[in-house]
């Protein structure tokens, strides 16, 4: 994957390219969830980039970004992904965001804001971790880098995807798959990247000065970022459009794979106009 050194660290990144025939094409740039990587929109991107440059980020110690000493809170990251917009000169982009892709795309939004043409919010929050929750993060995180993945995947897994699609037999090579790449993440890497969104700032002061169009869905099945807290960002961020998705956990790029691309395909047609 190519990389974009930002304070010394490679951010790496995927890229689809201008569309043939489409020189003039908007670029839209995806962030991921914690302990996934920018692989997790392939779904999406595999039938947006027909019409859309598509750039997919991977987080400090994620996907094929290298493990860094510091860095891992959403600030930072928030000024990685910058950056690579910057850098590539594809500003203003599309962004869409999954939970910890969320929590970075709301303070580029607030902050940055030129650099945005919308802001697609999925399963995220702007608020800071629920303190009922952080506890529980950290222990697994810590049990994560002393004993690596195996071991505490059971427990993860409810957090990241609802409970009708574990149910459902034909979805276990999705959450293998999943599995598979957290187990050659760099632990120490993981540990801090978990310690990074528990340990997360509001942004709820900020975020309805956000002015680009913007899309919020949510799975009604998250138990990570419930409903409540989508319905709190589309009403705090002027003119956002709230949906719901049907029996969807926290993951909905992966767990309903063609209802997310049908969303983001008449949202980025009509902020585009065509």
């Amino acid at each position: 994957m190519p990389t974009i050194t930002v304070d010394g660290v490679p951010i790496a990144y995927a890229d689809t390219g201008t569309p043939r025939n489409r020189p003039e094409a908007a670029t839209v740039v995806f962030g991921h969830g914690l302990l996934f990587g920018g692989w997790m929109f392939q779904p999406q991107i595999e039938v947006l980039r027909e019409h859309y440059r598509c750039v997919a980020i991977d987080w400090r110690g994620q996907g094929a970004t290298p493990a860094t000493a510091h860095g891992y809170d959403m600030d930072t990251l928030a000024g990685d992904a910058v950056a690579v917009i910057r850098r590539l000169g594809i500003a203003p982009v599309h962004w869409v965001g999954l939970s910890m892709g969320g929590f970075v795309g709301q303070r580029i939004a607030a902050r940055h804001g030129p650099l945005l043409r919308s802001l697609t919010l999925l399963d995220s929050s702007a608020e800071p971790e629920d303190p009922g929750k952080i506890g529980e993060y950290k222990r697994l995180a810590l049990a994560l880098r002393l004993f690596g993945a195996k071991p505490v995947l059971g427990r993860i897994e409810p957090h990241l995807f609802g409970p009708s699609f574990r149910a459902d037999p034909a979805n276990r090579p999705v959450i293998d798959a999943w599995a598979a790449r957290l187990r050659r993440c760099d632990r120490a890497a993981v540990r801090r990247a978990v310690l990074g969104v528990a340990d997360r700032a509001s942004v709820e002061h900020e975020i309805a000065a956000i002015t680009m169009p913007t899309l919020v869905a949510v799975g009604t099945d998250d138990s990570a970022t419930p409903l409540a807290r989508s319905e709190r960002i589309a009403a705090s961020i002027p003119g956002a459009r709230l949906h719901t998705i049907a029996d969807c956990g926290h993951t909905s790029s992966l767990e309903q794979p063609a209802a997310i691309t049908a969303l983001l395909r008449e949202f980025l047609a009509t902020v585009d106009g065509s």
